[in-house]
């Protein structure tokens, strides 16, 4: 008789459970420390989250697999392969540059955020992002997707006597609770036809439904699918997006942008390619109808952004990550049509990689922007090159690289990738709409990077960027000029290692 007592791979959970045991010892901590030294808290987790991203290097000599099947080693609940990697360094790094952005802001806010409470959520968000793309069966894939939502609801939602933050806490959480019990219903019905939850066994098994149950399998993935509508921003799921990002404060904009995105996207790649490949007929046409109306819904709400509109430039970065998750949809879309799916979803791994440094360079100028104009208006950039040449600088190479116009070299290179990853999929419509969002995205980019260098209204104020600014700054710039310069070494860190 085999043994049903399992040995752990400690070392391929180390990445989600170091951010977690450090979340924890973050809040026990806070009960000790007096309030003039809670500043130590915020060192502490970010020092956390680069050791937990620096825990992914031993793991790149080959595939890892724990918690598996007793007698069948292939089948595991946590697999950490090359996808699992390349996802978790996305969502660690981002945690990272949000936590440096978080300790000035944390600073800056004289005391209105508690920041033990808002250190511990973010690291517990963490540890949930970090440990979905490992998920290879669904129950695990909805406890880790709502690990990294729940604590993200009260991140959104914490500042004191703040009614924009309540607002956009609430919400946040209601689209977010109804995306969860939809996916929930979408899995049960799933299991109903399948009776497993492993994704690989799913993929075998639902080939092979009885007919009376086909349509009860076709209602589990559209469900399941519309869940995870909600979790990426797609339209007509995007409705909580900007005025959540407007409430949060502005570190945790940076975070849901990127590190929600990641959680999403993983979990949508995860459930449709290795769970549901049989099933790409249904979802194949439903992604690249998502796609095609997210792109397009998101690019027209930024560029209907008013400049001296309070929270201007927050709202247009918004609306801009609703488009940009449109232009992630394209190649997961294509790989229902692609005789190469692994590919294809590298398409959308590499332009995840590149929207996440960029976009995280922008939010940390607004966030330095945000310290001396509190309402954030795109108009307030006006003359920021005579205030603080560099910032200014950065930030129209980040607004140019969302652009995907040189010398935004990674830009335009992630978009080039997904583009052909339409065509070659045969879905030539789906580029044309693409070619014609990028053409409208590049209105509103260039018209905010030309305020940045036009003359200031008044005597210029020079900018004093704090060092963890400073560094957020600084790490994202160098990321993205050195990844224009060499924009293979995206697509060749990206492949999956899924197929």
């Amino acid at each position: 008789m085999s043994s049903l007592v399992q040995s752990v791979d400690w070392l391929a959970i180390a990445p989600p459970t170091l951010a977690a045991v450090v979340g924890l010892v973050v809040l026990v901590a806070d009960l000790f420390i007096g309030e003039e030294k809670k500043a130590v808290l915020g060192w502490v987790s970010v020092a956390g989250l680069a050791a937990s991203a620096l825990m992914l290097l031993p793991l790149l000599d080959g595939d890892r697999a724990t918690f598996c099947l007793t007698g069948d080693t292939h089948t595991c609940s946590y697999t950490a392969d090359r996808f699992t990697l390349v996802i978790q360094f996305l969502v660690l790094g981002g945690a990272l540059l949000a936590a440096l952005l978080s300790v000035t802001a944390l600073k800056d806010a004289n005391k209105e955020l508690p920041e033990g409470e808002f250190w511990f959520l973010l690291l517990s968000s963490a540890a949930g992002a970090a440990l979905l793309p490992a998920s290879r069966d669904l129950a695990t894939l909805i406890v880790a997707l709502e690990v990294a939502s729940l604590p993200a609801f009260a991140l959104v939602g914490i500042k004191r006597g703040d009614k924009k933050s309540s607002e956009a806490a609430l919400k946040f959480f209601l689209s977010s609770v109804t995306a969860t019990a939809v996916s929930l219903m979408g899995v049960s019905f799933v299991y109903a036809t399948t009776g497993t939850l492993y994704l690989t066994q799913i993929a075998d098994k639902i080939q092979h439904v009885d007919g009376q149950f086909h349509t009860l399998a076709q209602a589990g993935v559209v469900l399941t699918l519309v869940g995870f509508a909600f979790k990426t921003a797609a339209v007509p799921f995007h409705f909580w997006v900007p005025d959540t990002y407007v409430g949060a404060p502005l570190p945790v904009a940076a975070y849901l942008s990127v590190v929600g995105k990641a959680v999403g996207f993983s979990g949508l790649i995860l459930v449709t390619v290795v769970a549901l490949p049989s099933y790409a007929d249904v979802w194949g046409p439903a992604l690249a109808a998502l796609a095609a109306l997210t792109m397009t819904v998101g690019n027209v709400g930024a560029l209907r952004q008013q400049a001296t509109r309070a929270y201007s430039a927050v709202r247009l970065l918004a609306w801009s990550s609703v488009g940009q998750a449109g232009y992630l949809l394209v190649p997961i879309a294509s790989a229902a049509y692609s005789k190469d799916a692994g590919k294809a979803v590298g398409s959308t791994v590499a332009y995840a990689l590149m929207y996440a440094v960029v976009n995280l360079g922008a939010f940390a100028v607004a966030a330095l922007v945000a310290r001396t104009s509190p309402l954030n208006r795109i108009s307030d950039y006006r003359g920021l090159y005579a205030k603080s040449p560099l910032s200014a600088l950065m930030l129209g190479f980040f607004l140019l690289c969302l652009a995907g116009l040189p010398p935004g070299i990674i830009g335009l290179f992630a978009k080039v990738t997904v583009f052909s990853a339409a065509v070659d999929a045969g879905l030539g419509w789906l580029a044309v709409v693409m070619a014609v969002n990028v053409v409208i995205a590049l209105f509103y980019y260039l018209q905010w990077t030309t305020l940045l260098f036009r003359a200031p209204e008044g005597e210029p104020e020079k900018h004093r960027v704090p060092a963890p600014l400073t560094a957020a700054i600084a790490l994202t710039a160098v990321l993205s000029i050195a990844l224009s310069g060499a924009p293979q070494l995206v697509l060749r860190f990206s492949a999956t290692g899924l197929f």
